[in-house]
């Protein structure tokens, strides 16, 4: 071999050592027997569980690293140097015998460090710094609230003259409607109209939090009632100021003097009172003091001093939102001038803005601060009361979204791992518990008896294709906008019953009631409820020819009520007892009816009837003895169907049972009730 020929091989053999010292995927194997000579190649798996360990770790340690717990530990060292019967969970071990359990438990190891993570740079868009020479005035955004019933859209009508209570289903508001009213002195207020039922919390909340000024309106005649202090705990949590408007003064029992006095028991002091709130009478149906109520409005308003940047980007918030069109109700409460091709964030969803209608569907230009429109655009559904931000391109909005929807994941993450750390630790503590009963023994005899007791487990261990419970109720919820679901969901959230009857939400959305909603239903066994939504007659049949149930509303509190029957509906009957008389046993015979011997009670009927066809019991000193119906009941010797108070009868039951005198024979029919479920909604 020359000189070249021997750096070559030793060239070779060198990457040869140097690749053996790697992690190879393939290993030469020696000749074994029944093999042919020659070198074969063995696939190593890749993919084994990565153990980190370190120096110096104890065997518990060890097995927490490894997910194991310590007898596996203990297992892996059997026929080493290291078994020994006294080696305990907090002896350290020799790095040598770290290595080779884990080797031997089909693992691969690494040496731990310490690992600095990247972390993300925030893409969030958020609000922008004002110059204050660049503000200009803006009108008032005025919230009306109060209590269902107590003329708060009769009042925006009169305003707008417009009729708007009459589309309203059921005659009460139930969505949050933004609206521009000009009054006759040039001045311009958008008022936003809130639902007063009891169900719709959430919306006056929010139409609340994206407000200058709240309207509070109160019947004259009805005074304080519960959403009226509700909608006052919620203009105090948002630091809005309020006027009061005493609507129906017009009424003959109206009483304007006693709602201000009410109203002082819920800290809203009137100016007459010593106070700063205006209180004003009007009557939204005559129109009376409804100027007075406009300008008192637009007093508070410059007393605010409210103003805006129309030149600077666009910061709002979503109304209302729903799937027509993808149209999304939008007030911009406080910055810019939202136009055509403007790029908006709200939330995880995102717009380029094509088309800008009014609240009467007419197409802008422009909208201006303060200004209510419909914005046509949006990629994802907003979600009502969701801040709404102006960023710079499509682009950037994607960047925004991404982020946040990576922040809520991070967030989605950090619950479920704290939710694995609690099972984990409740898991450890009902292995120590039981390791407690076997602390005595050695870890051979420990791991028998373990195993002993988990085979005995497992064997007692019932089916698992249990039989579904018959008391549960799968639903599916759609409504027309996001408010209106977010309010369903917020009443089946009070639902307490479920000890009588589950109810599982399956599925919500907004929309029209799709072939995937019956699908769905189907699926669950479970029945579709539609808010203000229609099904057409395609998805109609389809529902028939699955056995699919859907129930359509558009008033909140019959879908609430259709829900409790439905609910009901699924519980079983209850059976009573309704007792029609009672005799008492005076002597015991005995008769033969052919070869048989049969006891007979000789009785007299003390109340009531006794019917052959119900059922009977038999009571001695309070206590029965016996449930059953009858096999003979003979009035002398005539076989009777029925005996009334003061006869005497003998009649004989259908088992052996001796009778004693003075034990008492009730005749009683079971008598089927249905259940209804006891879930209160409040309202």
């Amino acid at each position: 071999m020359g000189l070249n020929d021997a750096c070559k091989h030793k060239g070779q053999q060198r990457r040869h050592d140097k690749g053996l010292q790697g992690h190879l995927t393939e290993v030469m194997c020696f000749q074994v027997k029944g093999q042919k000579k020659g070198h074969q190649k063995v696939k190593v798996n890749a993919d084994k569980q990565e153990v980190e360990i370190r120096k110096r770790m104890t065997v518990a340690e060890l097995a927490r690293a490894m997910n194991k717990d310590a007898d596996h530990v203990f297992e892996a060292l059997l026929n080493t140097p290291a078994e020994s019967q006294t080696l305990e969970e907090e002896e350290v071990l020799e790095e040598r015998w770290i290595k080779e359990v884990v080797t031997r438990s089909g693992m691969k190891y690494r040496w731990a460090r310490l690992a600095q993570e990247k972390e993300r740079e925030n893409r969030d868009a958020s609000r922008r710094v004002l110059a204050p020479a660049s503000l200009r005035p803006r009108p008032p955004v005025v919230t009306i609230m109060g209590h269902v019933d107590h003329g708060k859209t009769s009042l925006l009508d009169a305003l707008r003259r417009s009729q708007l209570v009459e589309q309203e289903a059921g005659g009460i508001t139930q969505h949050i409607g933004a609206f521009l009213v000009a009054l006759p002195t040039g001045e311009q207020i958008t008022f936003l109209d809130t639902p007063g039922h009891a169900a719709f919390t959430s919306m006056r909340a929010r139409g609340a939090n994206a407000t200058d000024i709240i309207i509070l309106v109160v019947a004259a005649d009805d005074g304080v009632m519960n959403q009226t202090v509700e909608s006052i705990q919620h203009a105090k949590n948002a630091r809005v100021p309020v006027i009061v408007a005493v609507n129906k003064c017009d009424k003959p029992q109206a009483e304007p003097e006693r709602v201000a006095r009410e109203l002082l028991e819920h800290g809203v002091v009137g100016e007459e009172h010593g106070g700063d709130v205006q209180v004003i009478p009007v009557s939204a149906l005559k129109g009376d003091n409804l100027m007075l109520l406009a300008e008192a409005t637009v007093a508070l308003a410059e007393v605010l001093e409210l103003k805006a940047d129309p030149g600077g980007p666009v910061e709002g918030v979503v109304i209302e939102s729903r799937t027509d069109r993808g149209k999304g109700w939008v007030t911009i409460a406080t910055q810019g001038t939202l136009r055509r091709g403007c790029v908006l964030v709200a939330g995880r969803s995102w717009a380029k803005v094509r088309f800008l209608f009014d609240e009467q569907d007419k197409a802008l230009e422009e909208a201006g601060p303060s200004r209510a429109v419909q914005v046509v655009g949006w990629k994802d559904l907003p979600s009502a009361g969701e801040e709404l931000l102006e960023v710079e391109s499509e682009q950037r909005a994607r960047e925004v979204v991404e982020w946040r929807s990576y922040e809520e994941e991070q967030a989605q993450l950090k619950e479920e791992h704290k939710v694995i750390q609690e099972r984990q630790q409740e898991h450890q503590e009902r292995y120590q518990e039981q390791r407690q009963s076997t602390a005595h023994l050695s870890w051979r005899q420990r791991k028998a008896a373990l195993y002993r007791a988990n085979r005995q487990q497992a064997a007692m261990r019932p089916s698992e294709k249990t039989e579904k419970n018959q008391h549960c109720l799968p639903l599916i919820v759609k409504g027309d906008v996001d408010g209106s679901v977010e309010a369903i969901l917020g009443l089946l959230e009070s639902y307490d019953a479920h000890d009588q009857c589950q109810m599982e939400l399956v599925h919500f959305g907004v929309g029209e009631i799709s072939e995937k909603d019956v699908n769905l239903a189907e699926t669950f066994s479970g029945s579709i409820y539609g808010f203000n939504v229609s099904a057409s007659k395609s998805i109609l049949r389809l529902a028939e020819k699955k056995g699919v149930q859907i129930h359509l509303h558009n008033i909140i509190y019959k879908l609430i009520d259709g829900l409790k029957e439905e609910l009901s509906s699924t519980l079983p009957a209850l059976l009573s007892h309704n007792v029609l008389g009672e005799a008492a046993v005076l002597a015991v015979f005995q008769v033969s009816v052919g070869k048989k011997k049969v006891l007979v009670a000789g009785c007299r009927v003390r109340s009531g009837l006794l019917d052959r066809r119900m059922r009977f019991r038999l009571l001695r000193d309070q206590e029965t003895l016996w449930e059953g119906s009858l096999t003979a009941l003979k009035h002398h010797k005539d076989d009777v169907q029925k005996v009334g108070t003061g006869v005497e009868c003998g009649l004989s039951l259908d088992t052996a049972l001796e009778f004693s005198p003075g034990d008492v024979i009730v005749c009683y029919e079971e008598v089927s009730q249905p259940q209804v479920i006891a879930w209160d909604p409040g309202f």
